[in-house]
């Protein structure tokens, strides 16, 4: 039979194993949030270059746009000039 001696060290090891499982848990936790936070850091980083990436393709794209309306102009303007000409011409 267990006298209060044995209970005390049945209740003391039940004890020390349950703060031993609740730290390995909480350390479980904790470990695998801060994986998470730095996935989130990097998949933000990431998102990040892919918008600048896609801003300065937006912004060359408007560029060459600009110079294609330009040139466009300059050949309406040619287009009438030649126009004028033909019909001074017949």
């Amino acid at each position: 039979m267990m006298d209060g001696h044995g209970l005390a060290e049945v209740a003391g090891a039940i004890g020390i194993f349950t703060f031993i499982t609740t730290v390995i848990t909480v350390i479980i936790i904790q470990v695998g949030a801060t994986v998470r936070a730095r996935a989130a850091l990097a998949r933000e980083d990431e998102y990040r270059r892919l918008a600048e990436s896609g801003v300065e393709t937006q912004q060359g794209i408007e560029r060459q746009l600009t110079e294609a309306g330009q040139r466009l102009a300059a050949m309406e303007e040619r287009m009438s000039s030649l126009e004028k000409i033909l019909q001074t011409v017949e």
